[in-house]
């Protein structure tokens, strides 16, 4: 009993020893890596954007002023007005809302559900067959074309997109987690807590799943990224969220018949949307820099 327990002690130690290691590589890619510290910073403004939307613009984004209709940008609208007299900056501003929510929410429920599966499947070889069969052949199907049945059989509705867009990106998460768990079931550590008796959960939970953070964090990230761009598409095809709410794909889909007089319905929510993207793949690239042992050494 107290050799079991020096074990899991010294299992701690090294967990804590090895978390402090990742977090010293991320402070140190930050200082190496403007790119990253770029990338994280405009993560960080949208976020805030976000949560302080109506303090940012006092007027709704469902505000509707006739008599401004398709007002160019001047001192009182920043970035004009659409074709309801709407305000497209505050639009814009209320677009990060469900852009973030969506794709912070479909990373980390995929992340959820892939990594059980993916580590469910890796460990226990007998399931692996038939699960990841089912898995290959949802990611057989294109993701946007799959991402649009999927919503045209449920309803267009923000959380429906959600739901959607995660049933989309699971396998991905999944594939990529079962193939590090099968390189990790086969490592000294986890022979060696088999042999002390430990259970198969327990290996799972304590020994295979601390070494899958890293590239879950950085796939995690491109996921993000994805499902923000997808959740635009579905609303320019008109198959996302309700085209009354603030998306920055429904501005755009809305301003598409009004380019030639009216290009700032496009233009801002555009510019929106492509830095939202390159911030969360700039902080990704950096991360993944960061907590891979072989690129780190070489910063």
């Amino acid at each position: 009993m107290k050799s079991i327990k020096d074990s899991e002690m010294s299992d701690v130690t090294s967990r804590t020893t090895s978390f402090r290691r990742r977090v010293y590589g991320i402070r140190k890619a930050l200082s190496k890596n403007p790119v990253m510290g770029a990338g994280i910073f405009v993560v960080i403004l949208f976020v805030i954007i976000a949560l302080a939307a109506p303090l940012i613009t006092p007027v709704g984004p469902k505000e509707v002023k006739p008599i401004n209709r398709l007002q160019p940008p001047n001192a009182e609208q920043w970035f004009g007005t659409d074709t309801l007299g709407r305000d497209v900056f505050t639009r814009t501003v209320y677009g990060t809302r469900i852009s973030l929510l969506v794709g912070f929410s479909v990373a980390v429920i995929a992340m959820i559900f892939g990594t059980m599966i993916g580590i469910i499947v890796g460990y226990f070889r007998k399931i692996d067959a038939i699960l990841m069969r089912i898995m290959d052949g949802l990611m057989a199907i294109p993701t946007l074309l799959l991402a649009i049945a999927l919503v045209a059989a449920i309803g267009a509705s923000v959380q429906n997109v959600i739901i959607s867009l995660v049933l989309v990106e699971t396998p991905i998460l999944a594939r990529l987690i079962r193939a590090s768990t099968l390189s990790l079931r086969e490592q000294t550590f986890v022979e060696a807590a088999r042999c002390i008796g430990a259970s198969p959960v327990r290996v799972m939970a304590l020994h295979i799943f601390p070494n899958t953070i890293a590239p879950l964090i950085v796939q995690g990230t491109y996921i993000c990224a994805t499902a923000i761009l997808i959740e635009a598409g579905l609303s320019f095809l008109g198959a996302g969220t309700s085209p009354e709410n603030a998306s920055w794909g429904n501005m755009i889909a809305q301003g598409r018949s009004y380019i030639e007089i009216a290009v700032w319905m496009i233009t801002f929510p555009g510019i929106a949307l492509t830095l939202a993207i390159l911030g969360i793949n700039l902080a990704g690239d950096g991360l993944r820099d960061a907590l891979d042992p072989k690129l780190a050494r070489r910063m």
